[in-house]
């Protein structure tokens, strides 16, 4: 049980969960897609980026990578850059690989690639490598408060 898997439990949010066995050391999203059989596409990696402004999380296909100028003005800053990822790991809680959305420690900003609204349901990390959660992307961007933009 991940802090993730609590947090939608106390919110009654409907997911799935999804385990695999994890052997990857970088490009998380994509092994997860390979093991779970889905289309890279449609499984989301979630991505940790700071400015002067504070912290912001990206939620993007694994398909893509993410387009920080564009993900600086959905946030209404003027920069951002990748944030390190021992700083992501302090920062959320969870390890690189498995860093959820969901349940960070510190509530930050989340913008999610307008491409999770063309599947019924995208997996994001569940709190941990090698476990995904199935969730509708309006049910995500409801249960965090996101915003939905084109960030790719």
């Amino acid at each position: 049980m991940t802090p993730a898997i609590l947090f939608l439990e106390q919110q009654d949010a409907k997911f799935t969960l999804h385990q695999y066995h994890c052997t990857a050391h970088d490009d998380f999203g994509a092994h997860a897609a390979a093991q779970l059989q889905l289309p890279l596409a449609q499984v989301f990696k979630t991505l940790l980026t700071e400015g002067e402004q504070g912290a912001i999380v990206a939620v993007v296909p694994a398909s893509a990578k993410v387009n920080l100028k564009r993900l600086a003005k959905a946030a209404g800053m003027k920069k951002l850059q990748m944030m390190a990822p021992a700083k992501a790991e302090r920062l959320t809680g969870y390890k690189v690989g498995g860093i959820s959305p969901f349940a960070q420690k510190k509530a930050l900003l989340t913008i999610v690639d307008t491409s999770a609204l063309q599947y019924r349901e995208i997996l994001v990390s569940g709190g941990k490598r090698g476990l995904s959660l199935g969730i509708s992307a309006t049910l995500l961007a409801t249960a965090l408060n996101v915003l939905i933009a084109d960030i790719v």
